[in-house]
């Protein structure tokens, strides 16, 4: 089955056609980094990590970009309450970023280019569009004329008339037309700035994807990924600033427009300045990140997700189910072929259809839960590569049902060596025919949220 990708720009499904299959590229808009990430922010990371598995499995060659936005207005303001640099700021928040995104089980992407790196391509750019009349200086700062840009508008379907007609701000005093928007703005010496040939200062937001895609991708790329609230103006001005570019104008900046559907709770979107949000981190404190990978992916990515506690508790009950059939099952399962594998795959081939596969997933676990022997063996390691497709059960399943959250401690309750100790002294004083210590021991455990399951092999715990 060919990959089929629903093309924001086209507003359907399309056949999937690299530009060269043996080199697929790919680009996501990453964070700024002045904060935590919250979970929206994490879902097209999830999201979109599961389209990267994907291309990697059917093509030799994947160049995956995803960007850092480390100069921003908001990471400024943050900088100078905290009495630092914008750069010891960012870098911190980026190494929580990365730790973030690896609890959920994400790989990393081939590039990750940062804004404060690509300030040269950035400027570069803005020279272009300069001398192709597509831009011009006013009053320290340069912008973007959406007036020579006979296409703007075909990504997010607006009418550029009709955007001018819609605005009922006033207009400031340096721009020619009120959709015109900034590439360059010039900074205080309270400011990050760098020189530029229009004075020192700093680059708009617009311009740093157009400039880093351009520089380590190609003038023409694949795949271009990111949240629905991106359509307009980000993207939108992100092609009109690629294409421009071009020699001719005509060639598509990006193929494949891609867009996740938004976090809601009770209905509205999930946004640090209404405040309704989560960061990931504050859930990590309370469940396994493959449950928040589980949660993001049991919508379509471009549907809707409303978010809440019940969200979670029932994604961990789904992988206390999975888990639950890989007892006893390696880790290890490249081997393996079989049709509940393949139909994983047609699922997410399928403008990454994973609802659908989950319950594949699901499917292969009650096969498993079936049988035995042999057969309970190739039905455990057909789940456990098919869920790797979709970046899941990748624990041995002990592990996971013993997960404790990492803010915990040893106040907060037993550890695993005071759990196996309870244990072999449980299974001295069975052996000892003493059963009222083996049933005080057992009731211990259940007291303290560990359950016991005997069976031939042997005593097996896993934490409520």
């Amino acid at each position: 089955m060919t990959i089929k990708l629903y093309n924001t720009l086209t507003q359907h499904k399309d056949d999937f056609t690299p530009i060269d299959p043996s080199q697929v590229t790919m680009y996501v808009c990453g964070p700024t980094v002045y904060n935590y990430v919250h979970i929206g922010n994490a879902r097209p990371v999830v999201i979109f990590d599961v389209l990267y598995r994907l291309l990697k499995r059917n093509y030799p060659n994947v160049k995956y970009a995803r960007n850092l936005t480390d100069v921003d207005d908001k990471i400024n303001k943050a900088a100078a309450e905290n009495n630092e640099s914008i750069k010891v700021l960012s870098s911190r928040f980026v190494d929580a970023f990365h730790a973030d995104m690896a609890q959920l089980n994400t790989l990393a992407p081939d590039l990750e280019p940062r804004a404060t790196d690509n300030i040269d391509a950035m400027i570069e750019m803005i020279q272009t569009l300069i001398n192709k009349g597509h831009a011009y200086e006013s009053a320290g700062n340069v912008l973007f004329q959406v007036s020579t840009d006979a296409n703007y508008g075909k990504l997010s379907k607006r009418n550029l008339d009709e955007m001018i007609a819609g605005k009922r701000v006033e207009v400031e005093s340096y721009k020619k037309d009120a959709g015109d928007f900034i590439l360059w703005k010039p900074s205080t010496d309270d400011l990050p700035g760098w020189d530029s040939p229009w004075g020192r200062g700093r680059p708009g937001w617009h311009i740093e994807c157009s400039a880093m895609i351009n520089k380590h991708l190609g003038k023409t790329i694949d795949i271009h990924c990111g949240g629905q609230d991106l359509i307009f103006p980000h993207h939108e001005n992100e092609i009109a600033q690629g294409t421009c570019c071009h020699d001719n104008g005509s060639e598509n900046f990006v193929n494949y427009w891609m867009h996740n559907g938004y976090i809601t709770m009770n209905g509205e979107k999930m946004a640090k300045s209404v405040g309704n949000f989560f960061t990931v981190r504050e859930l990590l404190d309370k469940f396994p990140g493959e449950v928040l990978r589980f949660a993001l992916l049991t919508a379509h990515y471009r549907s809707p997700l409303d978010w809440s506690e019940e969200t979670l508790l029932q994604a961990k009950a789904s992988l206390d189910r999975l888990y639950g059939a890989l007892r006893g099952a390696p880790i290890d399962a490249n081997d393996i072929e079989h049709a509940k594998i393949d139909a994983v795959e047609q699922f997410i081939k399928d403008d990454l259809a994973t609802p659908q596969a989950l319950s594949v997933l699901h499917a292969l676990a009650g096969d498993a839960n079936k049988t035995e022997g042999e057969e309970k063996l190739l039905f455990q390691k057909a789940l456990r590569r098919a869920a790797s497709y979709l970046g899941l059960l990748t624990l041995n399943a002990d592990e996971w049902f013993r997960w404790q959250p990492a803010s915990s401690n040893a106040s907060d309750g037993l550890g695993a060596e005071q759990i196996e100790a309870l244990i072999e002294e449980r299974l001295q004083a069975r052996k000892d025919k003493d059963f009222a210590r083996s049933d005080e021991i057992r009731d211990e455990l259940k007291e303290q949220g560990v359950t016991l399951e005997d069976s031939k092999d042997g005593t097996r715990w896993t934490r409520s």
